[in-house]
């Protein structure tokens, strides 16, 4: 057999394939990826009894080794052309952990030869009804996704509903693999699942059986991200509006975002789906908003024309540590959610106030000699960083990484002018000190050499620490991904976390002008 030949497959037997008391038995599945999303997918399908092949070029150990004890089979090797092992296999379906893009050589051979291409979504909503709840129904599904904000309106959807007395669990893009939460035998009523773009592209190829209808849904912004993987704005766009598809109750679109509003306006939804829109400002009815500092709801209530349900105000939100602008959206958004569930506006405001942001959120990491030290190292590409800065305009800003192919002069020029002075790391710091040469020249910036991997962040904050004032802010917001110099951005975040606890606790009698500012560029 060779690439060019195609592979057979049965679109009748997939057809019938949407449950998981159907006969999946000896379905030839190849797995593409090896980390939890793949590993969850290879255990789902053994458990049903399916004939599956692991193909990846790393496996994890643990992984690896559980593989035959499942009854799975591992290929490990270069993907850099479809293995033979895999032609031999002639797979009636695969399964693409999130992570490989359309151009990968797999993906494409299986595109290219009509050889059925799922992801762990699909998988997911065809077998969902392995735990049902006591009326015999499976969960219901939640579907969130947007440029940013994704996880933080995840988790607080998830405690809304909980509040509101209904199991729920947050999953998906989120760290828990989708099909762990669906084969819980505790099981839910509601399963909130963060997608990202990389997931709704998969989803998208296909709408039929496995096509989801989530009871809710929202986009909660858009804007330049993973471009390399999507290979364009369109795609990724196109990607992301997949969200809305099939909903049955409510589309939760962003008023603020036009992009939102046009995915819902060209979705394919149930009959009687309604579109809620969610923003900053005055609600109008079927909308969610603010009024003279008050969040209340004018959708899901019967006189929505003439009144509006509270939930909770912005000073509270201030003391939970919610404050910032685009986290008071994703609050609305959440409780539009919530909302669209029945949960009352009590457990709402309730939930609200006992949420706390996951770390390396806009997190205050120390305040110290007058400066007040902020972690959203979870800003990774220019959009969140903008809404960053919007909350702490002024600051310090320690921006750059991996830019992921989106060009960021847009933002220097937005938020670089108002700037006290910028700390650019990372491999693709010289597009960021030349955008800042182009559109805020007055800024000082200072760069830290992408060589200095291991010391990097103590560079960073003692190069901030001596350009930073009393009353400022030094904000690591970096727009960028972080594989460059770093595990994650949660391993960044750590470490100028650590890097600022080391500074004050070494010199916290120190004159904060020390350290003689070097010279800016």
């Amino acid at each position: 057999m060779t690439e060019e030949s195609p592979v057979t497959s049965s679109p009748v037997r997939l057809d019938s394939l949407v449950s998981w008391n159907a006969d999946w038995k000896g379905l030839r599945v190849a797995v593409l990826g090896l980390a939890s999303t793949g590993f969850s997918v290879a255990d789902t399908l053994a458990e049903l009894g399916a004939d599956v092949l692991v193909v990846t070029e790393t496996a994890t150990e643990e992984y690896a080794r559980l593989l035959p004890v499942i009854g799975a089979r591992l290929w490990e090797g270069s993907l850099a052309s479809v293995p033979d092992e895999l032609l031999a296999f002639a797979p009636e379906v695969v399964v693409a952990s999130p992570g490989f893009p359309p151009t990968h050589p797999v993906v494409a051979w299986a595109r290219d030869n009509a050889v059925p291409l799922w992801g762990d979504i699909e998988l997911a909503w065809r077998v969902r009804d392995k735990v049902v709840r006591a009326d015999g129904t499976p969960a219901d599904w939640v579907l969130i996704t947007g440029t940013n904000g994704k996880t933080t309106t995840t988790r607080l959807t998830a405690t809304m509903l909980v509040e509101g007395g209904l199991r729920a669990a947050p999953c998906g893009n989120i760290g828990v693999p989708i099909l762990d939460a669906v084969r819980d035998p505790a099981g839910f009523d509601v399963l909130v699942v963060e997608l990202s773009s990389h997931q709704l592209w998969y989803l998208g190829l296909n709408d039929g059986p496995g096509s989801p209808s989530p009871w809710s849904a929202v986009c909660l912004n858009l804007a330049d991200d993973h471009l390399i993987w999507h290979g364009s704005f369109d795609a990724y766009r196109d990607a992301k509006a997949v969200v809305y598809r099939h909903v049955q109750n409510a589309c939760v679109y962003n008023k603020a975002d036009a992009a939102t509003r046009g995915m819902v306006e060209d979705a394919d939804v149930v009959e009687g789906a309604r579109a809620i829109g969610f923003d900053l400002g005055t609600p109008g009815p079927s909308d969610l908003g603010i009024v003279d500092g008050i969040l209340v709801d004018r959708a899901f209530l019967e006189e929505r024309r003439t009144s509006a349900l509270e939930l909770t105000t912005v000073q509270a939100l201030a003391e939970a540590g919610l404050g910032a602008p685009h986290i008071v959206a994703n609050a609305l958004a959440a409780a539009a959610l919530a909302r669209s569930l029945g949960v009352e506006p009590a457990a709402i405001r309730s939930a609200l106030e006992r949420f706390r942001l996951d770390p390396h959120r806009i997190e205050v990491v120390a305040v110290a000699q007058g400066v007040t030290w902020v972690d959203d190292s979870k800003a990774t590409n220019p959009h969140a960083a903008a809404s960053s800065l919007a909350a702490y305009p002024g600051a310090v800003w320690v921006v750059g990484g991996q830019l992921k192919g989106v060009d960021i002069s847009d933002l220097v020029a937005l938020r670089g002018p108002g700037s006290r002075a910028a700390i650019v790391l990372g491999v693709e710091r010289a597009a960021v000190v030349a955008a800042f040469a182009r559109h805020a020249p007055e800024v000082p910036v200072f760069e830290v050499d992408h060589a200095e991997t291991g010391t990097v962040m103590d560079r960073a904050v003692a190069l901030a620490a001596s350009v930073a004032q009393d009353g400022d802010v030094v904000l690591l917001a970096p727009a960028a991904a972080s594989f460059d110099q770093f595990t994650g951005y949660d391993d960044r975040g750590a470490k100028f976390a650590a890097a600022v606890r080391a500074r004050i606790d070494g010199g916290a009698e120190r004159e904060h002008n020390d350290d003689a500012a070097p010279e800016g560029l």
